[in-house]
Protein backbone atom coordinates (compact mmCIF):
# COMPACT_ATOMS: atom_id res chain seq x y z
CA UNK A 1 0.00 0.00 0.00
CA UNK A 2 1.27 3.56 -0.98
CA UNK A 3 -0.03 6.12 1.17
CA UNK A 4 1.56 9.66 2.08
CA UNK A 5 2.98 9.89 5.66
CA UNK A 6 1.03 12.81 6.53
CA UNK A 7 -2.29 11.10 5.90
CA UNK A 8 -1.16 8.28 8.60
CA UNK A 9 1.51 9.33 10.62
CA UNK A 10 -0.38 8.94 14.02
CA UNK A 11 -1.78 5.71 12.93
CA UNK A 12 1.84 3.42 11.80
CA UNK A 13 4.07 1.53 13.72
CA UNK A 14 7.63 2.49 12.08
CA UNK A 15 8.75 4.46 9.45
CA UNK A 16 11.68 3.75 7.20
CA UNK A 17 12.36 6.00 4.71
CA UNK A 18 14.06 5.13 1.29
CA UNK A 19 13.52 8.38 -0.80
CA UNK A 20 17.05 10.04 -1.27
CA UNK A 21 15.83 13.15 -0.36
CA UNK A 22 16.39 15.79 2.32
CA UNK A 23 13.44 16.40 4.80
CA UNK A 24 11.09 13.34 4.29
CA UNK A 25 10.38 12.78 7.94
CA UNK A 26 10.05 16.55 10.03
CA UNK A 27 9.99 17.19 13.46
CA UNK A 28 6.82 17.90 13.36
CA UNK A 29 6.04 14.19 11.67
CA UNK A 30 7.62 12.57 14.67
CA UNK A 31 5.93 14.46 17.30
CA UNK A 32 2.65 13.08 16.04
CA UNK A 33 3.35 9.62 15.59
CA UNK A 34 1.90 6.90 17.82
CA UNK A 35 4.26 6.32 21.16
CA UNK A 36 6.95 4.24 20.64
CA UNK A 37 6.45 4.32 16.79
CA UNK A 38 10.56 3.26 15.17
CA UNK A 39 12.21 5.76 12.56
CA UNK A 40 14.56 4.26 10.45
CA UNK A 41 16.26 5.49 7.58
CA UNK A 42 17.79 3.11 4.51
CA UNK A 43 17.68 6.10 1.77
CA UNK A 44 20.90 7.37 0.28
CA UNK A 45 21.66 10.45 2.03
CA UNK A 46 21.45 11.03 6.52
CA UNK A 47 19.32 13.94 5.86
CA UNK A 48 15.99 12.18 5.50
CA UNK A 49 14.88 12.34 8.82
CA UNK A 50 15.40 15.84 10.75
CA UNK A 51 17.22 15.03 13.49
CA UNK A 52 18.23 18.62 14.03
CA UNK A 53 15.11 19.24 14.98
CA UNK A 54 14.78 17.02 17.86
CA UNK A 55 18.03 17.51 18.90
CA UNK A 56 17.55 21.19 19.09
CA UNK A 57 14.39 20.97 20.48
CA UNK A 58 14.60 21.42 24.48
CA UNK A 59 11.91 19.77 25.33
CA UNK A 60 12.72 16.92 23.79
CA UNK A 61 14.59 14.34 26.11
CA UNK A 62 16.85 11.67 24.50
CA UNK A 63 17.49 7.80 26.38
CA UNK A 64 20.10 5.92 24.86
CA UNK A 65 18.26 2.18 24.94
CA UNK A 66 20.93 0.45 23.46
CA UNK A 67 23.79 1.24 21.04
CA UNK A 68 22.14 2.75 17.69
CA UNK A 69 18.54 2.83 19.79
CA UNK A 70 17.32 6.18 21.10
CA UNK A 71 14.28 6.73 22.74
CA UNK A 72 13.38 10.43 22.29
CA UNK A 73 10.55 11.15 24.11
CA UNK A 74 8.26 15.17 23.37
CA UNK A 75 6.60 16.93 26.70
CA UNK A 76 3.64 15.35 26.32
CA UNK A 77 5.07 11.83 27.80
CA UNK A 78 5.01 9.62 24.29
CA UNK A 79 8.30 8.73 21.91
CA UNK A 80 9.70 7.62 18.96
CA UNK A 81 12.26 5.15 18.85
CA UNK A 82 15.09 6.14 15.97
CA UNK A 83 17.45 3.77 14.28
CA UNK A 84 21.26 4.34 13.87
CA UNK A 85 20.86 8.62 15.00
CA UNK A 86 18.85 8.53 11.97
CA UNK A 87 21.50 7.31 9.78
CA UNK A 88 21.78 4.59 7.27
CA UNK A 89 20.42 1.42 9.06
CA UNK A 90 22.89 -1.07 7.05
CA UNK A 91 25.77 0.81 8.40
CA UNK A 92 24.43 2.22 11.56
CA UNK A 93 22.29 -1.13 13.00
CA UNK A 94 24.67 -3.72 11.62
CA UNK A 95 28.44 -3.76 10.71
CA UNK A 96 27.35 -2.85 7.33
CA UNK A 97 28.41 -4.42 4.41
CA UNK A 98 31.59 -6.31 4.78
CA UNK A 99 34.58 -5.46 1.98
CA UNK A 100 34.41 -8.99 0.74
CA UNK A 101 30.67 -8.51 0.18
CA UNK A 102 30.78 -5.39 -0.89
CA UNK A 103 33.87 -6.24 -3.15
CA UNK A 104 32.02 -9.14 -4.54
CA UNK A 105 28.71 -7.05 -5.54
CA UNK A 106 31.08 -4.19 -6.98
CA UNK A 107 32.88 -6.84 -9.28
CA UNK A 108 29.38 -8.51 -10.69
CA UNK A 109 28.57 -4.96 -11.44
CA UNK A 110 31.68 -4.27 -13.53
CA UNK A 111 31.37 -7.79 -14.88
CA UNK A 112 28.35 -7.14 -16.44
CA UNK A 113 28.62 -3.49 -17.46
CA UNK A 114 31.79 -4.71 -19.61
CA UNK A 115 29.70 -7.66 -20.87
CA UNK A 116 27.03 -5.35 -21.64
CA UNK A 117 29.44 -3.13 -23.41
CA UNK A 118 31.30 -6.23 -25.30
CA UNK A 119 28.22 -7.38 -27.02
CA UNK A 120 26.65 -3.46 -27.71
CA UNK A 121 26.57 -4.08 -31.19
CA UNK A 122 24.68 -7.44 -31.03
CA UNK A 123 21.29 -8.60 -30.47
CA UNK A 124 22.52 -10.75 -27.82
CA UNK A 125 21.12 -8.58 -24.87
CA UNK A 126 17.66 -6.43 -25.04
CA UNK A 127 16.94 -3.22 -23.19
CA UNK A 128 15.86 -4.59 -19.66
CA UNK A 129 17.28 -6.00 -16.35
CA UNK A 130 18.63 -9.65 -16.18
CA UNK A 131 19.78 -11.94 -14.07
CA UNK A 132 23.82 -12.04 -13.89
CA UNK A 133 24.17 -14.81 -16.46
CA UNK A 134 25.87 -18.08 -14.33
CA UNK A 135 29.19 -17.97 -16.35
CA UNK A 136 29.69 -14.52 -15.49
CA UNK A 137 28.79 -15.08 -11.60
CA UNK A 138 30.88 -17.74 -11.33
CA UNK A 139 33.64 -15.56 -12.46
CA UNK A 140 33.31 -13.19 -10.37
CA UNK A 141 33.48 -15.95 -7.61
CA UNK A 142 36.59 -16.93 -9.27
CA UNK A 143 38.21 -13.64 -8.80
CA UNK A 144 37.56 -13.92 -5.10
CA UNK A 145 37.79 -17.29 -3.63
CA UNK A 146 41.72 -16.99 -3.49
CA UNK A 147 41.38 -14.41 -0.61
CA UNK A 148 39.22 -16.64 0.94
CA UNK A 149 41.64 -19.52 0.74
CA UNK A 150 39.64 -21.52 -1.11
CA UNK A 151 40.63 -23.54 -4.07
CA UNK A 152 39.29 -24.98 -7.33
CA UNK A 153 39.22 -27.88 -9.09
CA UNK A 154 39.36 -27.32 -12.67
CA UNK A 155 36.54 -29.28 -14.45
CA UNK A 156 37.92 -30.77 -17.56
CA UNK A 157 35.59 -30.35 -21.06
CA UNK A 158 34.44 -34.27 -20.31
Amino acid sequence: QVVRLDDVVGDIDMVITTTGNKGIVTRNHMAAMKNNCIVGNIGHFDNEIDMRGLLNDKTITCVNIKPQVDRFVFEDGHGIIMLAEGRLLNLGCATGHPSFVMSCSFTNQVVAQLELWKERNTKKYDRKVYVLPKHLDEKVARLHLGKLGARLTELTTE
